[in-house]
């Protein structure tokens, strides 16, 4: 299985020069929990909703809601996005994805052509894989067994 056959090529991404509360309102309302970022369509960077956390001192200081998007609004992705950025190729095997991703411990990795964008495979993307094959395989063990030919 490459990269390719697993990864999402519909990939909301964020400006450099974007502000975190966009980012937040973004990554909230989509349910997106890593975007990458971008400079000009080249990839620059990645913020996750752990940055975001980071970024947002509003738990710490009890902000209020109307407080906290006029603090993120001041922040660019560029402060705060995760740099240098661990990508794959499309045609990468899969497991070397998920092996990047479980050594890195990061819940992403965005797939690259160049210093292009075409694609992200995320954690829920190779859950979804897993789901699968444990499906097939537990169907497989309830198949009687073939004679042997011979």
């Amino acid at each position: 299985m490459r990269v390719k056959d697993l990864m999402q090529t519909d990939v909301v991404t964020l400006d450099a020069a974007d502000s975190l509360d966009l980012a937040n309102d973004v990554m909230q309302l989509g349910r997106i929990r890593h975007m990458p970022v971008v400079t000009k369509g080249r990839l620059v960077g990645i913020v996750s909703q752990r940055d975001l956390f980071r970024a947002a001192c509003s738990s710490v200081l009890h902000f209020r809601p109307a407080a906290e998007r006029e603090w993120l609004a001041k922040i660019s992705l560029h402060e705060v996005m995760t740099r240098p950025v661990f990508t794959v190729g499309p045609d990468a095997v899969l497991q070397e994805a998920v092996t990047i991703m479980i050594d890195k411990r990061i819940g992403c990795v965005p797939v690259v052509e160049g210093h292009t964008l075409i694609g992200l495979l995320s954690e829920s993307d190779c859950l979804r894989y897993l789901a699968r094959v444990l499906e097939l395989s537990a169907v497989k063990q309830d198949l009687p067994e073939l004679p042997q030919a011979g």
